[in-house]
């Protein structure tokens, strides 16, 4: 393989990495406005620099060839008072995506490429995922799972339970606050050395 090619693809992991970091900052920015949003960070690996890993692609993964870790998908926190309004928070991550591509900031992450944990403040409880679906219940395999839909847009997934280290990252990747506001921009976050 090509020394090029590596290279390259090396560069369009940063890169990726970089446009979920940017949309962290945009989808945040739309949840300020809610009142029950008490903090929102990013966790899993858009919030680490990325590590060397050999990835799922055939040709790198034949000649055992390590490049960046491939960021699939934005994983976000959200702490909140209330779960009332969690399909007007979905449709406003929804809009601030579209309307930043829109605009040709060079942010291509679509709504479907957030997967968003909900917080319970102070005592960190894992309640549930922001479900995708424009309705709820959409009347998917998905929302078969017991307990989804229980709380409108609310989404359970079967047989997960989230691992005991799920909010590390988030103290040292936590992009808004209430009470103190923005904390930092996800794109200062430590880049791959």
């Amino acid at each position: 393989m090509r020394r090029a090619a590596i290279e390259e693809q090396d560069r369009y992991m940063v890169q990726r990495q970089r446009q979920f970091r940017a949309a962290a900052d945009v989808v945040t920015d739309a949840w300020t406005r809610f009142r029950e949003v008490a903090a929102v960070a990013v966790i899993g690996s858009v919030a680490k620099p990325l590590w060397k890993e050999v990835p799922r692609f055939s040709e790198f993964r034949r000649a055992r060839i390590e490049v960046w870790h491939e960021c699939s998908d934005l994983d976000l926190a959200v702490w909140l008072d209330s779960q009332k309004r969690l399909g007007e928070l979905r449709r406003a991550a929804a809009f601030a995506l579209r309307e930043a591509f829109e605009k040709g900031t060079g942010i291509s992450v679509a709504d479907h490429q957030l997967d968003v944990f909900l917080i319970e403040p102070v005592s960190d409880a894992y309640l549930g995922r922001l479900c995708k679906f424009s309705q709820c219940p959409k009347g998917k395999l998905d929302c078969l799972v017991p307990g989804c839909g229980e709380i409108a847009f609310n989404k359970r997934i079967a047989e997960f339970t989230p691992h005991a280290d799920l909010l590390a990252p988030a103290q040292d990747a936590m992009l808004y606050t209430r009470g103190v506001g923005r904390v930092r921009s996800a794109l200062d976050l430590p880049q791959p050395c």
